[in-house]
């Protein structure tokens, strides 16, 4: 005997009008039309048309008569499509061609090293970035920003080609790119005016990877300086260590306060933070806030690589201050990072996985309350793009409805059934096959 169609599997979302009616939503993303309860959700009644949120209520009757189809969902979830505000989509799926034999962040150094100069070509790199954007299309992410890997001479492979992929994609995920590098690249002097262009050219943003090296203070302010001649934003790997004495974040904050720099900034991993004595670590959160600098973690990553020695159990998990970091004002998100590359072996561009996951790892939890902005609205607004991440009237149907009715469902059963709207329709949720990726994994020892 078969079992009967729960609501979602039911629905049908192919008129032009309809209404999702008892529809579970966070408060904190609707501009207060709903009134939250305990856990940040409340019951909402939405009126999607032609593609767009018209109305977000608290009682169907104030939708009026003749609202159109009602589509129940039973106290279902409805989440605003999600912002994966930091990846490495040109490192992705190179597992299976180039492992971390231990794990560990030299390990995966060393191993992208050796991979980058044989194999990035524009048609690998081309396959593997699709093949993950496709990825997290189906799963329901709207805007992806994604770091490059900017050792010359691969910045003039991976640009073009991102260029490309951001027009292809524009009208099912909105794309950003930022440079990526080590600082001490700046000791060769043409090398910054170069890839400041690049990334100028492209419409971009100015990143590197910092840690305590020798002129890091020099370095710093040329970075700022070519942001600021060239009106770009910045984007800093920073800290990515359980070395306490690692504090490039606190020099990144004094560098803005004391140039007043004008564009965003943004910081991830800051990991060495949680490793810090309290009254350096608040010294650093007082400068990171004074200076408007907006923080993304990376938690299934760095709870991956962090810590790590063979033989050994991990004493922390590698994240860094979320919970003091937003009780300042600090903005927060979390993100994917790495996916199946030698940096993390694992992660499928799901940013349910990585909220879900982020719940257990940084407790962000009991209560949930307004943490999913983590995932939407705040790396929308860090990246710059304020309409993204929310459900408004007047907005784009970019929805993920889930079965699952509140925190706890989702979080017990982050697989479970979601159906993803763009502009108010269902897309496939097929998930490209691994497979695909076979006549790629071919290690090659040189170009």
């Amino acid at each position: 005997m078969s079992r009967p169609l729960s609501a979602l599997e039911r629905a049908d979302f192919s008129p032009s009008r309809y209404v999702l009616k008892s529809a579970t939503v966070p408060a904190c993303l609707t501009s207060g039309a709903i009134e939250p309860r305990g856990d940040g959700l409340g019951r909402a009644h939405l009126l999607v048309e032609h593609g767009d949120v018209i109305a977000v209520v608290s009682r169907e009757d104030m939708l009026g008569s003749g609202a159109g189809p009602e589509i129940d969902l039973d106290g279902g979830l409805v989440l605003p499509g999600f912002v994966d505000m930091h990846t490495h989509l040109d490192k992705g799926h190179i597992w299976p061609r180039r492992p971390n034999p231990d794990g560990s962040f030299a390990g995966a150094l060393e191993a992208v090293s050796a991979d980058r100069p044989v194999n990035w070509n524009t048609t690998d790199l081309r396959r593997r970035m699709e093949f993950s954007l496709r990825t997290a299309y189906a799963q329901g992410t709207v805007m992806i920003r994604t770091h490059l890997d900017s050792i010359p001479p691969q910045e003039g492979i991976s640009w073009p080609l991102f260029e490309e992929l951001r027009v292809e994609w524009a009208d099912r995920i909105e794309l950003q790119a930022s440079a990526l590098f080590g600082i001490e690249s700046l000791l060769v002097p043409e090398f910054l005016p170069h890839m400041a262009d690049v990334v100028a050219r492209a419409r971009g943003t100015l990143g590197a990877v910092t840690y305590m090296v020798e002129g890091l203070a020099g370095h710093l302010d040329a970075m700022f300086e070519a942001a600021e001649a060239r009106g770009l934003d910045l984007d800093f790997h920073v800290d990515e260590t359980g070395d306490p004495s690692a504090r490039s974040l606190a020099m990144i904050a004094e560098t803005a306060i004391r140039r007043k720099f004008r564009g965003r900034i943004v910081v991830g991993h800051c990991c060495s933070l949680a490793c810090q004595e309290p009254d350096e670590a608040d010294r650093t959160l007082d400068l990171v806030a004074r200076a408007g600098i907006g923080v993304v973690s990376l938690p299934m990553c760095n709870m991956y690589l962090q810590d790590r020695q063979a033989g050994r159990t991990p004493r922390w998990r590698g994240v860094t201050l979320l919970h003091e970091m937003k009780a300042r004002g600090i903005p927060v998100a979390v993100a994917s990072d790495n996916t199946r590359d030698p940096f993390y072996a694992y992660g499928d561009m799901d940013m349910v996985e990585v909220f879900t996951q982020a719940m257990r790892i940084a407790h962000l939890d009991h209560p949930v309350g307004d943490w999913i902005r983590a995932v939407t609205s705040t790396p929308a607004d860090l990246l710059g793009e304020g309409t993204r991440g929310r459900i408004e009237p007047g907005l784009p149907a970019d929805l993920v409805v889930f079965s699952a009715r509140d925190w706890n469902e989702l979080g017990a059963r982050p697989k479970g059934p979601r159906r993803v709207l763009r502009s108010g329709r269902e897309i496939s949720s097929d998930l490209p096959d691994h497979r695909e990726l076979d006549d790629l994994m071919e290690p090659r020892t040189h170009a």
